[in-house]
């Protein structure tokens, strides 16, 4: 709207160029314009006075990396068997200590060409061609990553090494999933996988449809009770049988409408969420679904609109909405409970349950912690530089009594979670 030269705010800058005629008939309406975008974007910034009721204190700080630069992402660390593993976009892929964030081990999968005898000591300085890491899981103790050139492996969670690997055709932009031995990934082609978790060997293989236009995502799928859960860039939830890949059911949620591809798109690109038997996802386009597992009925809808996950703490659900509103309503019916709407255009990640409250991270490297009864901002941090490399692109992750946090140009930060 800002970078219309020729729309309504150019007939408005014409307007201040007769009372001011001098200095905006040199700098031009570009100028002016270029003026109402700062404006926009100094408001966002500006974070509104909140009554904190406790202070938030920084644990460490760990750079693993490069980070994921102004790349699309949905790389978050990941807790389990008493280790934090992370990785970066670049290739680097690392184990720590949760409580000082001392690294473990560490993995590069960045490649470099051969230089013969000269390829140690080039790789000091160069950064070799980008793995471009997708998702990192863990199950069956073992560290799983999928990358957007499709490639598979599997590591040893104890040293990094590496115990198998595959490819797959399609890019891999979500974490893969894990049940029964049986290790599942998802593609931007709309094709899932499933590999042995303990060889490598490709099990099956099925194949979905792809609309002319998607996002740039994918939905992560979730494994439990023998099936997997996904959602589809038609706008669809899908349950496939985890041991042969064969599609148990599919419901559609979200109906594509509009005249144009651009407002037909339906994705989900959410992982969706499994509670007491109901699948619970939301779409782009403005469809906020609860669907029953055993059948796929769909057991109500609502209009919110996200590619953010969605998350589910006892009988409330979280969503944070494509501008940036944050929602809790109730999962047993949908109903709105709170709204909040102060971090309205901060590009939010989705919401973390962190005991009485949920955390999210913005675009500028704040975490605001929010309660939950009331939807009040209650605390915040910069973790940050107040610049968007130091974005928290990714929502924040809770370990034992600290929230985990990761930029975008690479920086983990543990933050000490109020008791």
């Amino acid at each position: 709207m800002f970078h219309d030269t020729c729309g309504r705010k150019g007939r408005f800058a014409r307007t201040l160029g007769m009372a001011f005629a001098v200095s905006l008939t040199l700098s031009g309406c570009s100028t002016v314009t270029d003026w109402f975008a700062d404006e926009e974007e100094l408001e966002i910034r500006r974070l509104k006075p909140i009554d904190e009721k406790f202070s938030l204190d920084i644990n460490w700080e760990r750079d693993i990396g490069d980070g994921v630069d102004h790349y699309f992402s949905r790389l978050r660390p990941v807790y389990a068997y008493g280790k934090l593993f992370a990785a970066d976009r670049h290739g680097v892929v690392v184990a720590m200590e949760p409580s000082t964030g001392n690294v473990l081990w560490e993995k590069d999968f960045a490649t470099f060409k051969n230089e013969g005898m000269l390829s140690p000591v080039t790789k000091l300085w160069r950064k070799g061609e980008t793995a471009r890491i997708g998702g990192i899981s863990v199950a069956e103790k073992r560290v799983f990553i999928g990358t957007e050139n499709g490639y598979v492996a599997a590591l040893d969670i104890d040293t990094g090494e590496l115990l198998w690997d595959a490819t797959v055709p399609g890019e891999i932009l979500a974490a893969p999933a894990v049940d029964a031995g049986i290790l599942v990934v998802n593609t931007g082609a709309s094709s899932l996988f499933g590999f042995s978790t303990r060889t490598g060997e490709q099990l099956w293989r099925h194949e979905g449809d792809t609309p002319p236009l998607t996002l740039r995502g994918i939905s992560g799928p979730i494994a439990s009770n023998g099936g997997v859960i996904v959602g589809t860039a038609t706008g669809k939830v899908q349950v496939n049988l985890i041991e042969t890949g064969v599609l148990a059911w599919e419901t559609v949620v979200a109906t594509p409408s509009g005249a144009t591809e651009l407002e037909r798109i339906v994705d989900i690109d959410t992982t969706p969420v499994l509670f007491g038997g109901t699948i619970y996802t939301v779409s782009y386009n403005g469809t906020l679904a609860a669907v029953e597992l055993r059948t796929g009925r769909v057991v109500w809808k609502r209009e919110y609109a996200s590619y953010r996950n969605l998350s589910v703490d006892g009988n409330n659900i979280f969503v944070v909405d494509n501008k940036s509103n944050v929602y809790a309503l109730d999962r047993r019916n949908g109903v709105e409970l709170w709204s909040q709407g102060a971090l309205k255009q901060r590009s939010l990640t989705s919401a973390t349950p962190v005991g009485d409250y949920i955390v999210v991270g913005d675009n500028w490297g704040f975490m605001h912690w929010i309660e939950q009864e009331t939807g009040q901002i209650v605390a915040r941090i910069d973790i940050g530089g107040d610049d968007e490399d130091d974005a928290i692109f990714a929502a924040p992750l809770k370990v034992d009594d600290a929230v985990i946090a990761v930029t975008r140009n690479g920086v983990i930060a543990s933050v000490r979670a109020p008791n």
